[in-house]
């Protein structure tokens, strides 16, 4: 059979990608090396029978904040939304912990004397979500709010302590604020570091920090539903070694990343825009731990008991210490620990009474070190006789994670490393960044802008591109 476009890699991108193209009224098909669907938003079984847990991606602000899901019927394909009272914990030593509520002058509250100053950091962007969103998680180009991106532009490219020092004034709030920036794998003293902080601050109370009902599985489950509903097809379990066993096409998109490129389109490529490729960057890995648990986590703070997302690291000298050593290829004694507890609010992912808990720290890229003694202590920490609840573990080391998902190069979960050199000009700097020079190519992955996290946004663009230069078409109907 002939295809419109082949789309090579079922992850949220590949997906957007070809629902986008399937909405135009193209035929679509998708083809996925995995024996199921998913990529970074899959569940599994990894510790216990009825036991489900998240290997990858478990909490998704950026996929309730995306422009492109907000247009899509996935609710009428079976996605739900959980939404926990509170989007974020940070607990700490002392006592007591900064949450991340809904309200901003609630947060605030929780900040106690810098609350004042996060409120005046935040409320600016979460006043203009909707119009930032679109321009946030889109390639260079004129924006569509020019005077909005460009006063979070002058924050952003600043770095996360710079913000979290200068702005916040180095306690609670400058702890919870470089918590979130810690989710780039960035040093945090690195120029546009701050940018995800703000971001995943903001998002927080404009989208909440949601999951899905039944695990990640759910979102791409849903994804694939509406690709089917619109005549696109999907073939799971077939690897593709070379472009060359794929079937005829006028457009190929690649959910993929430049290192599987290489690998499969190499003889198709221009060779400086080969060789460009070649010197693509990925960033710090992550050391990923899901257990499951004979009872909820025994938080010293009851607060922590609100968020389905809880970071472990203490204040900023900690956070940036930490980060700062995955980013230099060093193994931090007390890593930042990011946690998800999604039983204590979606009771269906364990058994009656039981629970999981899913967390990851950055390590350096393909790292080989065993980081589960260090990630349970940060848990342990918090919350005393957390060991004593643990029924099963499951460890995932950076190795591990890139073989259960190709596109985890060394176990980097951004698609590359998302500093400013790389975040908007990647794969390599070009106008439009999704297409490759000299056919009807196109790469849809987090590898493209605007990076990593589930938003379905560099699918989203890319297949835009395709439409325009493979098709002659604008973009399809709403």
């Amino acid at each position: 059979m002939s295809f419109d476009a082949v789309i090579v890699g079922a992850g949220p991108n590949g997906l957007a990608a070809a629902i986008e193209l399937a909405r135009a009224g193209l035929s679509v098909h998708v083809i996925e090396a995995c024996e199921e669907i998913g990529g970074g938003a899959k569940s599994l079984e990894l510790t216990l029978p009825g036991f489900v847990h998240d290997p990858f991606s478990a909490i998704h602000p950026l996929t309730a904040g995306s422009p492109f899901f907000s247009r899509l019927p996935l609710a009428e394909h079976g996605l739900r939304w959980v939404h926990p009272p509170a989007p974020l914990a940070h607990p700490f030593d002392q006592g007591g912990a900064a949450v991340l509520e809904r309200e901003i002058d609630e947060t605030a509250r929780h900040l106690g004397g810098d609350g004042a100053e996060y409120a005046a950091l935040v409320r600016p962007i979460v006043d203009e979500w909707q119009e930032l969103a679109e321009d946030i998680l889109s390639p260079i180009g004129f924006p569509r709010s020019p005077l909005a991106l460009a006063r979070f532009g002058l924050l952003a490219i600043r770095s996360a302590q710079s913000v979290a020092e200068k702005k916040l004034n180095g306690g609670r709030a400058a702890a919870l604020f470089a918590g979130s920036a810690a989710h780039s794998g960035l040093a945090l003293d690195r120029p546009g570091s701050a940018a995800f902080g703000l971001v995943l601050s903001a998002a927080g109370h404009a989208v909440g920090w949601p999951f899905p009902a039944g695990g990640a599985k759910r979102i791409t489950a849903a994804m694939a539903s509406y690709l089917t509903s619109l005549g696109g097809t999907i073939s799971t379990g077939v690897p593709v070694g070379d472009l060359r066993e794929l079937p005829p096409a006028r457009a190929v998109l690649l959910d993929l990343t430049p290192a599987q490129i290489l690998k499969i389109a190499g003889d198709r490529l221009p060779s400086r825009y080969r060789s460009k490729l070649g010197r693509f960057r990925y960033g710090a890995g992550v050391f990923k731990l899901d257990w499951a648990l004979d009872e909820p986590i025994p938080w010293r703070d009851p607060a922590c008991r609100r968020a389905a997302t809880v970071h472990l690291g203490g204040g900023l000298t900690e956070i940036v210490r930490a980060m700062n050593f995955a980013a230099a290829g060093e193994l931090s004694d007390t890593p930042f620990v990011l946690l998800a507890q999604h039983t204590l609010f979606d009771l269906s992912r364990a058994p009656a009474g039981k629970h999981t808990a899913w967390a990851y720290c950055h390590v350096p890229n393909g790292s080989t070190a065993d980081m589960a003694a260090r990630v349970e202590a940060q848990v342990e920490r918090f919350a005393p006789g957390f060991r004593d609840v643990v029924l099963a573990r499951s460890e995932l080391s950076p190795a591990r994670l890139n073989q259960l998902n190709a596109n985890l190069v060394g176990g980097d979960v951004n698609g590359g490393a998302p500093d400013l050199g790389q975040l908007l000009l990647r794969p390599v700097p070009r106008l439009d960044p999704y297409a490759i020079p000299g056919g009807d190519l196109y790469i849809c992955s987090a590898s493209t802008p605007p990076g990593g996290g589930v938003h379905g946004m560099c699918g989203f663009h890319a297949a835009r591109s395709a439409l325009k230069r493979s098709f002659g078409m604008r973009s399809p109907p709403p």
